[in-house]
C-alpha cells in the first residue's frame, strides 16, 4: 500500500527537517527523489542517505525566490529522469516581526520563496503532468495559515495564500487527473523548535489534545498518502496534521 515504484518526485526544502523526512520516505516508498534546495552540502547528505537505505535520489540546487531557478530545477528534473510525477512544494523561510515593525523586504522575502517560489514549480511541473495525465501536487502549508499568528504577518499570508492556490489549481487540473492537495502542520520537533526554551515548548504542548508536538515523520507520512494511487480521488484538501491544535 502506498507504494510509489517508478515515480519521480521533486521535493523542494529538502536538504534539513520536514522536507528530508518526505524525501527520505517518498524514497522509501519506491520513488526516485529529486531534492532541491540552496546548499549543495546539506542536499547531497540526504540523498547519500537515501542511497544508504537502497533509495534512488538527485539533488537540484535552487532557490526557491528565484522564479528562473525554480523552474530550472523541474526542467533538470524531467530532463534527468524522463518526468516528474510528484511535486512537493515544502521550501520556506521566516522573518518575523511584529506588523508595525516589519519592513517590505522582510515581507517580499517570505512571499518570493513561500508563495510565489510554490507558485513557479507547480506552473514548471503542470504541463509534463497534463501531458502523461498523471501527477500529484502537495503543497506544505501551516496551521497558522488556518488560525493566524502575531509576529508573522508575512508567513500567514503566504500560507493562506498557498492553500487558496492549491485549490484553485485543483479545479484547474483534475480533469487531466493531476490533483493538489495542502498539509498543514501543527507544531513540529525540528531544528528550530529544538532551540526553544523548555517553558515555551510545554506552553505549545499544552494546546494541543493528543499532548505532544508532531514529528516531521508525521508529516512526511500524510505526503506519502497524498502521493500515492490510493489518494487519487482526494484532490483541493487541506490535511491538517496537529495532533487536535485546530479543528477545522
Amino acid at each position: 500500500m502506498f507504494r510509489l515504484d517508478g515515480k519521480v518526485a521533486l521535493v523542494t526544502g529538502a536538504s534539513q527537517g520536514i522536507g528530508a523526512a518526505i524525501a527520505k520516505q517518498l524514497a522509501a516508498q519506491g520513488a526516485t527523489v529529486v531534492c532541491a534546495a540552496r546548499t549543495l552540502r546539506k542536499l547531497q547528505e540526504v540523498a547519500d542517505a537515501i542511497a544508504a537505505e537502497g533509495g534512488k535520489a538527485d539533488v537540484a540546487v535552487a532557490d526557491l525566490s528565484d522564479g528562473a531557478s525554480v523552474r530550472a530545477a523541474v526542467a533538470t528534473t524531467v530532463e534527468r529522469h524522463g518526468a516528474i510525477h510528484i511535486l512537493v512544494n515544502n521550501a520556506g523561510i521566516t522573518r518575523d516581526k511584529l506588523l508595525i515593525q516589519m519592513k517590505e523586504e522582510d515581507w517580499d522575502a517570505v512571499i518570493n520563496t513561500n508563495l510565489k517560489g510554490a507558485w513557479a514549480a507547480m506552473q514548471a511541473a503542470t504541463k509534463p503532468m497534463m501531458k502523461q495525465r498523471w501527477g500529484r501536487i502537495i503543497n506544505i502549508a501551516s496551521v497558522v495559515g488556518q488560525m493566524g499568528n502575531p509576529g508573522q504577518a508575512n508567513y500567514v499570508a503566504a500560507k493562506a495564500g498557498l492553500i487558496g492556490l492549491t485549490k484553485s489549481v485543483a479545479r484547474e487540473l483534475a480533469s487531466r487527473n493531476v490533483t493538489a492537495n495542502a498539509v498543514t502542520p501543527g507544531y513540529i520537533e525540528t531544528a528550530m523548535t529544538a532551540d526553544l526554551p523548555e517553558g515555551v515548548k510545554a506552553e505549545f504542548t499544552k494546546q494541543i489534545p493528543l499532548g505532544r508536538m508532531g514529528t516531521v515523520d508525521d508529516i512526511a507520512s500524510a505526503v506519502v498518502f497524498l502521493a500515492s494511487e490510493e489518494a487519487g480521488y482526494v484532490t483541493g484538501q487541506v490535511l491538517s496534521v496537529n495532533g487536535g491544535l485546530l479543528m477545522p
